[in-house]
């Protein structure tokens, strides 16, 4: 009998994605909690070793949080650099080196990857904050591509979530058309007819319809609506309503740079961030007796003279950051949040990268890809990872009334 199987769907640079170790320029065992399930931790506990007992005895602690559970047992206490204490000075793992990959805690063996299980098919994607995945995810001119394929069930995973969208349970829940959301949107984003910022505003045009629907108590509309914008999208007919928006550079760069000072204030390790933010500031001359139009002024210079230049040929970069956001993330599911906020959430990670990549193309006088890897990938693990800044940006939004769609147009279109 031959081993056994299960069916799972990935994007396709996940074939291509290898982690490169002590070449790669952010670990990720630095500067992050490691959490320790309970089976590496009984390991962990019988290792007799010179150099792993000790660093085992000093830097392995319980965890005696009440909400821990079997996946974060323990965690590993980071050194005063913020690096993992099994680090050696080639950057590699010593527990690793010396023990083997069976050796390694759940969270360890598995990132950068993200799994979730729809409909009992598993789904592998991986976060953008590791620099190697960026680069083989980002920088492919044709787009994102899935393929379903087969793998031995013997595989390691730390599944984020499992859904059966055929529950009855959810039978008036938007949940239940998580498939064909999914679908309709990642094809909206791939739809190079319409330039991204087009693509993003209709989504969010769409979006709304369909959140009104689900407060109607009409959730079963959802596939019809996506039928009539499918066909809308092909004949081109929004095109006018989208030239129509206005450009509003100072409420764009005040509100998110409020929101971005927010993260930096709640204290950032990653010095690559720090070093794009710093860039990002500089290249926009915000100094604190700045005055917001003259800020404005050169955020709007920036923009046209050395963001939009580089974009033009280099906007699927983007493009395939949201697909996999869209993809990773279960889009638009997302706990205790409408179809409405999911849509805010996700534009608000595309702003915020925007906003810095102009600042740091005023800065460089320019782009080039490494410069744009470098953002995306620091600032989806300083931002992307950190649940708490997320909740209170969904709040600050909520609270000055920003979550509506003409606000999400201004961020949205330069």
């Amino acid at each position: 009998m031959g081993e056994k199987k299960r069916a799972i769907l990935v994007p396709q640079y996940m074939r291509n994605f290898k982690c490169i170790g002590s070449e790669c320029e952010d670990s990720c065992c630095i500067g992050w909690r490691v959490d320790i399930d309970h089976e590496t931790y009984k390991k962990y506990q019988k290792i007799r070793d010179e150099e792993l007992t000790p660093l085992c005895e000093q830097y392995v602690k319980r965890n005696r949080a009440q909400n821990h559970g079997e996946s974060n047992y323990a965690k590993v206490k980071l050194m005063k650099d913020h690096k993992c204490p099994f680090l050696n000075e080639n950057m590699l793992c010593r527990m690793q080196l010396k023990r083997g990959e069976e050796y390694l805690s759940d969270v360890c063996t598995t990132y950068p990857r993200i799994v979730n299980i729809i409909n009992g098919v598993l789904e592998r994607s991986a976060t953008m904050s590791c620099p190697e995945v960026a680069r083989v995810a980002l920088l492919n001119e044709e787009g994102i591509e899935f393929d379903e394929m087969e793998e031995p069930v013997n595989i390691k995973n730390i599944v984020k979530a499992d859904i059966n969208t055929h529950d009855l349970k959810l039978n008036n829940k938007p949940i239940k058309y998580l498939w064909e959301l999914r679908v309709f949107t990642i094809s909206l984003l791939q739809n190079r007819n319409y330039r991204l910022y087009e693509r993003l505003i209709i989504l969010g045009m769409v979006f709304n319809k369909f959140q009104e629907r689900v407060l109607e108590g009409k959730v079963n509309d959802i596939p019809g609506l996506i039928a009539t914008y499918t066909n809308v999208i092909e004949d081109g007919s929004l095109r006018e309503s989208l030239s129509s928006i206005p450009v509003q550079y100072n409420i764009q760069m005040k509100l998110l740079k409020e929101i971005a000072d927010k993260r930096y204030f709640m204290g950032v390790t990653s010095k690559r961030y720090l070093e794009c933010f710093s860039t990002f500031l500089k290249g926009l001359e915000c100094t604190k007796d700045a005055k917001v139009e003259e800020i404005g002024e050169r955020y709007q210079k920036a923009y046209k003279e050395y963001y939009e230049p580089f974009m033009d040929s280099h906007e699927y970069i983007l493009e395939n950051y949201l697909v996999n956001y869209v993809f990773k993330n279960l889009f638009p599911i997302s706990r205790d949040k409408s179809l409405f906020d999911s849509y805010m959430m996700m534009i608000l990670h595309y702003s915020l990268i925007k906003l810095n990549l102009i600042g740091m193309a005023g800065f460089h006088k320019g782009l080039t890809t490494d410069l744009v890897i470098m953002l995306i990938q620091s600032f989806a693990k300083t931002v992307e990872h950190n649940q708490k800044y997320l909740d209170g940006i969904a709040e600050l939004m909520k609270q000055n009334e920003f979550n509506t769609m003409a606000y999400m147009a201004i961020l949205i279109k330069n």
